[in-house]
């Protein structure tokens, strides 16, 4: 199965600074140019709220670099960042598994020590797990 995510994964990309607002359906309108959307995945914390970012699969691997066209392009007045979701960059990991309360990296331990820089995570600084 890994195989297959790779695979998905190589067809979707990483949209920061997205609107609290936006709707996967108004996400799908953006990047319907670019290509097939096969899935919007908005990301929220454990509470439901938007955290700002979304990934956007493609049926189409070729789409990926039509979506990166939009990078700074607007989505409900504001600029979003749009990335190649890479299977294994460090930098991404952070925003993945985390809410989830799984998939937390030993790596990134006493990086963020026990306080969560610009306050995020409040109230789980010391999750019991």
């Amino acid at each position: 199965p890994e195989s297959g995510k790779e695979e998905a994964d190589a067809r979707s990309v990483f949209v920061n600074n997205v609107d609290w607002g936006a709707t996967p359906e108004e996400v799908q309108q953006h990047f319907a140019t670019c290509g097939t959307v096969n899935r919007v995945t908005i990301l929220t914390d454990k509470f439901g709220n938007p955290k700002g970012y979304a990934y956007v699969e493609f049926l189409e691997a070729d789409a990926v670099d039509n979506a990166i066209m939009l990078d700074n392009s607007e989505l409900r007045g504001r600029q979003i960042k749009v990335m190649r979701k890479r299977t294994n960059v460090p930098g991404l990991k952070r925003g993945r598994g985390r809410g989830r309360g799984r998939g937390f990296y030993p790596r990134g331990r006493g990086y963020y020590g026990g306080y969560a820089p610009r306050g995020r995570g409040r109230g789980r600084g010391y999750a019991p797990y």
